[in-house]
């Protein structure tokens, strides 16, 4: 088996990158400076590949300027597009392609599924529709094309809780605002037989929300961790402050979140291992 990935030396590529090779199988990194390659040679990244996996994108952790906005597109939107075409001028054509997508596509009111949604109309909403749009023309080539939706991933080595972690080790945990706002996550180990439950059946394909089934809230998260990690979580950071380090779009998009469940997911047979915050957390941390 070969798997490309984009991405490759990020979060969610190296934990992907390590767990195929551990399997014995073949990986192909597909670094960003790779996608300023001409179409010819972008191609060869993924000559022979079995299953393509974009998971390249800039975090949305920055202030968003203009300039940032447009890397948070091309980071996503454009390497997709790349990506399919190079898959399209490929003799032998991958098997499966996955792409990933984000939570933020729902709006942040109301509890949803893959069935049952309502859409957002901001950057991030806009944003993963647009991401999800060009991937998927991957289908009329005739590659099973499966998208992963998910949020916040929770495990060692990057993500929210790399952030998190120093602070609340000094006793400095933090809510946002009044933290009421939903927090849709998954475990790092969850993600990944995610990915491989994907791989090994061909019955799965279109959109799928990869997180766990009980989201928790902005609250849950700091009292998990703070009770874990035995650190007292007694601050909460006003909404005004994100402002003025992330600019009002992204501190809007910081300080809200969505309800969403893996209905498709789990009818198809998957098991979460980690279903609730503490278990995740416990398993870190604990």
């Amino acid at each position: 088996m070969k798997v490309a990935i984009s991405g490759a030396g990020g979060f969610i590529g190296s934990h992907l990158t390590s767990m195929f090779k551990e399997k014995g199988w073949e990986v192909s990194p597909i670094h960003t400076n790779d996608f300023d390659l001409d179409d010819a040679s972008f191609g060869k990244k993924l000559l022979g590949a079995d299953v393509v996996i974009h998971a390249a994108g800039a975090t949305i952790n920055k202030r968003w300027t203009q300039k940032y906005k447009k890397e948070l597109y091309s980071s996503r939107v454009d390497t997709a597009k790349k990506i399919v075409k190079a898959m399209e001028n490929m003799e032998r054509k991958p098997k499966l392609f996955i792409c990933t997508s984000a939570v933020g596509i729902y709006a942040s009111t109301g509890k949803y599924d893959e069935e049952h949604a309502k859409y957002a109309d901001d950057f991030l909403g806009r944003l993963a529709k647009e991401w999800e749009k060009a991937a998927t023309k991957s289908t009329k080539l005739g590659i099973r094309t499966v998208i992963f939706r998910y949020g916040i991933v929770l495990g060692h080595g990057g993500g929210i809780l790399k952030e998190m972690l120093l602070p609340f080790k000094l006793g400095l945990g933090v809510t946002i605002g009044d933290g009421k706002q939903n927090f849709t996550w998954v475990h790092i180990n969850d993600l990944m037989r995610g990915y491989l439950f994907a791989i090994k059946h061909p019955e799965i394909e279109g959109v799928y929300n990869l997180m766990a089934p009980n989201p928790t809230t902005n609250y849950g998260l700091t009292k998990a961790l703070g009770a874990v990690l035995h650190r007292p979580t007694w601050f909460a950071i006003p909404k005004f402050l994100l402002k003025l380090r992330f600019g009002s779009e992204a501190a809007e998009a910081l300080s809200t979140g969505q309800y969403v469940t893996p209905k498709r997911l789990t009818e198809a047979g998957f098991k979460f291992k980690f279903k609730t915050i503490k278990e995740a957390l416990d398993n870190l941390y604990g």
